[in-house]
């Protein structure tokens, strides 16, 4: 393994922050982003107030993305993605029936909810939102299954990386072929790093988020996205030639999809429009799925040879480190001829024969839904561990026995009354 795998220990913080076109509010003392207004949907609500066929409508990603034309060939049926997240809440109408029975690494007992913060329905809903109806939230492999395995708290925080770790091996262990992973942070983690390397040793595509500028203190892709073989994915604005403003990008970054003005299911039945490369992976991460269904004898390596190959070239010709190989499309991934690698082209050090490779900062809730609310990334999820990470703001003077700890603050303006702050604070202990 590359020495960049096995640095020296820092923390592992998933920074989700919201941003608006509105503009941000002031954020408070040792805050990495501040959080914007949002306006929730209600779920099934009168047509009056919000229509869910109004919800499917704007979903411009699947047209963008040519999902029609995908599910002649593929709906992603039989294939179980992971979403190592803040929970799934299967029983939002657009998930009934799509999510399996998975792990609860915070709360065993459930005591919260099964997604208290709503960032992990979100995510779940854009992979495999129901398509047997034409309201609310369709996911782009609408047959596949959700194996959620919830790693944030309800303030948005984990202990460490070694959570994710036994996450990410949990979810390998009970069947996942796809795992989801819309969190990172600055710093490596050996111990996710030998996570990785066991999903990829057994078959799985990993699929990561890039990060976002909003609340990162450094410009470089976050971690795990950088992990040599997982599928670091940046997002694009509604004009998908654009990069989205708020993308992180670099050398590592592999694909691009669409990340703004996304309708999202929520917790507790609701919608909301969000936007972040939180919600970028998914997209890619349901078209891993829909290929894993087309061809089920298909190692994980070709699959990731298959959508870099057949991606969209944006920006310059070739890769390039602001789109990666351009922008996914699950069309071609579906129905182009490419030739069989053996192995993953993302990890330079898998052994041939073997397949081998190897939460977001700020996401937003975009405020310009007309009639609805505004949805984000109500997620900022970081470590407690006693690894330290460099403060927003403050230069790296970390050592083992440091520790930062960030708060993801969220606002929420329900019916124009209720009003939640969360905010992503980081304090010292």
């Amino acid at each position: 393994m590359p020495s960049r795998r096995l640095t020296a220990r820092v923390l592992l913080a998933a920074v989700s922050a919201l941003a608006v076109a509105g503009g941000p509010l002031a954020p408070p003392a040792h805050a990495t982003a501040a959080a914007p207004v949002a306006r929730p949907l209600p779920a099934r609500a009168p047509d009056a107030v919000v229509r869910t066929d109004q919800v499917r409508d704007e979903q411009w990603q699947l047209a963008e993305l040519r999902a029609k034309t995908a599910w002649r060939t593929s709906t992603g049926r039989g294939v179980v993605v992971a979403v190592i997240d803040s929970g799934v809440d299967g029983s939002h109408p657009d998930l009934a029936g799509q999510v399996l029975p998975g792990l609860d690494l915070v709360d065993p007992d459930g005591a919260g909810g099964p997604d208290p913060v709503g960032h992990g329905t979100t995510v779940a809903g854009l992979i495999a939102g129901r398509a047997d109806d034409d309201r609310g939230v369709v996911g782009l492999a609408p047959d596949a299954r959700i194996l959620p395995v919830r790693v944030l708290d309800a303030e948005n925080r984990y202990d460490d990386a070694l959570i994710i770790a036994k996450a990410v091996r949990w979810a390998v262990d009970n069947g996942a072929r796809v795992i989801n992973l819309s969190l990172g942070g600055g710093g490596d983690s050996p111990a996710l790093a030998a996570a990785l390397d066991y999903a990829f040793a057994r078959d799985v595509v990993v699929v990561a988020c890039t990060g976002n500028l909003a609340t990162s203190t450094s410009t470089k892709v976050w971690y795990p996205a950088r992990e040599p073989g997982v599928l670091a994915v940046t997002g694009l604005d509604r004009n998908s030639e654009n990069l989205w403003s708020g993308s992180v990008t670099g050398r590592e970054t592999i694909l691009s999809a669409p990340a703004t003005a996304l309708y999202g299911a929520r917790q507790q039945g609701g919608y909301w429009r969000v936007q972040g490369t939180s919600f970028a992976a998914p997209l890619v991460a349901a078209t891993a799925a829909l290929v894993r269904a087309r061809y089920p004898r298909m190692p994980a390596g070709d699959v990731v040879n298959r959508l870099i190959s057949t991606a969209r070239d944006l920006g310059p010709t070739g890769r390039d480190d602001r789109f990666g190989f351009g922008m996914v499309d699950p069309v071609a991934a579906l129905t182009a001829d490419v030739s069989p690698v053996g192995r993953n082209p993302l990890d330079d050090n898998a052994s041939p024969g073997v397949v081998g490779f190897g939460p977001a900062p700020g996401e937003g809730r975009d405020s310009r839904a007309a009639g609805a609310g505004q949805g984000g990334d109500p997620l900022g999820p970081t470590q407690k561990s006693g690894w330290s990470a460099r403060p927003a703001g403050q230069a790296d003077d970390s050592a083992p026995e440091r520790l930062w700890t960030g708060l993801a603050l969220f606002v929420a303006l329900v019916t124009g009354t209720a009003l939640m702050v969360r905010r992503f604070r980081q304090t010292r202990r």
